[in-house]
């Protein structure tokens, strides 16, 4: 029961906010020169992040990572495949939020490809803060899909566990009737039976209880998905 209900409060603490992907237009410094892109601060440790963003940019091109920049060579953008060009990608943060950005080398292409690209840069910048996130949310509603079931397999068995105890209370009363040369260890375990029994019920609307709460908490979790924009 302490188990159910630590969970419980870990799951709730995760509604206090919903995540709002924003993109900036953002300047770096590349290989030398003034590279321009496009930025997003997300709520996540940097290695988290990192790692989802590393995986995300792989089908945008072939990349290559050094000293904190992520080379795109061949990079797809828009559906096109620019095979002579080369965007980069940057990520830098602390364990609590994380900014990642994406950009090119003006000099590295043409005026009217830079132009072009400008939207579909910033585009790929959000489209990884809302799918960051999104997957996010979906570790926090599996958790929370385990934590019901569990409270589910625990109000099953303690359902089972109360038919039983109802079972052995009737066997009891009967053998009560009969047995009269034993009456005193028979109210003994008379009483024990009926304390079990209460105890037992205690339980179930505790555990009851916890599994209405998670529902509401992961109600609210897949509400909060799908205002993600």
């Amino acid at each position: 029961m302490k188990a159910i209900f630590s969970i419980l409060l870990i799951l709730s603490l995760q509604l206090s906010y919903s995540q709002k992907v924003v993109t900036t237009k953002d300047s770096r410094q590349v290989k030398g020169t003034s590279a321009s892109g496009f930025a997003a601060e997300l709520t996540g440790e940097n290695e988290v992040v990192g790692q989802a963003f590393n995986k995300f940019i792989k089908d945008f091109g072939k990349t290559r990572s050094a000293a904190g920049l992520t080379t795109i060579n061949s990079p797809i953008l828009g559906g096109t495949t620019y095979e002579k060009n080369s965007t980069y990608a940057i990520v830098k943060g602390d364990a609590l939020k994380t900014t990642v950005w994406i950009g090119l080398i003006p000099a590295e292409w043409p005026e009217a490809d830079v132009e072009a690209l400008t939207g579909t840069i910033k585009d790929l910048v959000y489209q990884f803060g809302v799918k960051f996130y999104r997957d996010q949310i979906q570790k926090e509603i599996d958790q929370t899909q385990q934590a019901l079931d569990a409270t589910d397999r625990k109000l099953q068995r303690l359902m089972t566990q109360n038919k039983d105890l109802n079972t052995r209370l009737v066997n009891n009363e009967q053998e009560k009737i009969k047995i009269e040369k034993s009456l005193e260890d028979n109210i003994t375990e008379h009483v024990i039976l009926l304390q079990k029994i209460d105890a037992n019920k205690l339980s179930q609307d505790s555990v009851t209880n916890a599994g209405l709460q998670i529902r509401k908490v992961l109600d609210a979790q897949k509400e909060r998905q799908q205002k993600v924009n």
